[in-house]
């Protein structure tokens, strides 16, 4: 497990060198997390980062062209990761409805840290991905960004989950509008829970609160495979 997560092969159009390869690229991926974890994205800058690591601008830019492609590139980490935690829980699992479970509850507990990486804090970088994931590729240029391949692993991530749908129910209309909408369910949960309690019914902190997300998910994609809905014309 060690090997594959230190060996995370993330889109080369993200980074001018790749960072996992040098101890100063590695150092950049570490306090980007801890340091946009602490002030946030919009208040994060390389000059603030060159600080932090006792380095300069021009250094990281030798790495990443701006801060949103180093976003983006740390958004790919956790979408990377993701998969492979997916893939290591449940390759010795037959049965889709709990491999099924497995990947929703996977979906849910992505805070745990993982020691095989020091150079990344997967609990920190999982609150960046619930209160800021989405600045990533909601913006003017994601077209273009997007035939640049910048999200790619969210879209592998996607289509591993429809899949395993069509593996429980192979006539489920909505495979990965399913998929996208339960990963993206479970991080605005989080938020919401955590700063916004009147827009969900979920409450609490740490695992009491990501067991009521899990069995939310859980009701919400079973009762969508348990039923499909016919397929209606509208009238014009």
């Amino acid at each position: 497990m060690t090997q594959l997560l230190v060996n995370l092969k993330i889109n080369p159009n993200l980074h001018l060198k790749n960072p996992q390869e040098t101890g100063l690229g590695k150092k950049i991926i570490e306090h980007s997390v801890l340091l946009i974890d602490k002030i946030g994205f919009e208040q994060f800058t390389f000059k603030k980062l060159a600080e932090v690591i006792g380095s300069t601008e021009a250094s990281i830019y030798r790495y990443f062209e701006n801060k949103h492609q180093l976003f983006v590139y740390l958004l790919n980490w956790y979408w990377e990761w993701m998969i492979i935690r997916i893939d290591l829980n449940t390759m010795n699992i037959s049965d889709p409805v709990q491999k099924l479970k497995i990947v929703l509850g996977i979906i849910v507990d992505t805070a745990n840290r993982n020691t095989a990486v020091e150079f990344v804090d997967e609990e920190a970088l999982h609150r960046i991905v619930v209160r800021e994931g989405t600045k990533g590729y909601h913006h003017k240029w994601v077209d273009e960004e997007n035939k640049e391949g910048f999200f790619l692993s969210y879209k592998q991530l996607t289509e591993q989950i429809a899949d395993l749908l069509l593996n429980i129910n192979p006539d489920f209309h909505y495979p990965k509008t399913t998929a996208s909408m339960l990963i993206e369910t479970a991080n605005n949960n989080l938020y919401f829970a955590r700063h916004l309690p009147r827009l969900t019914d979920l409450a609490g902190e740490g695992d009491n609160l990501s067991n009521q997300i899990t069995k939310m998910l859980e009701f919400y994609t079973f009762s969508l495979l348990q039923r499909v809905p016919e397929m209606t014309m509208i009238e014009k």
